[in-house]
């Protein structure tokens, strides 16, 4: 069994259990009432067509790419630090150790 629902739905229903109304008949105008709502979201949204799978589907599809795209640049970035600081670190071991000194 589900747990007793809250806010304004709920009291709602109570309102109408005291007035005779049935509890399932109740739950399943909720139940309508939300459909309805979820189906006038989409369709403003414009996710209410055939294609509003396919279009979800290649969205999704683009963000992962955005993802991996956004992970592989601060790799990258992170790749050249460091081999910018191996350079610096080798260039001051070179020079500690006499550089201009060698033929």
């Amino acid at each position: 069994m589900s747990a007793p629902p809250t806010g304004v739905l709920a009291q709602l229903m109570r309102q109408a259990a005291q007035d005779g109304a049935d509890l399932v008949t109740l739950r399943a105008v909720a139940e309508e009432a939300g459909e309805q709502a979820a189906t006038r979201a989409l369709a403003r949204a414009g996710l209410s067509d055939e294609a509003a799978r396919a279009d979800l589907a290649e969205l999704r599809g683009l963000l992962a790419a955005w993802r991996d795209a956004k992970r592989g640049a601060w790799a990258a970035v992170f790749a050249w630090i460091g081999r910018a600081a191996v350079a610096v670190l080798l260039a001051g071991i070179a020079v500690r150790l006499g550089w201009k000194d060698w033929p």
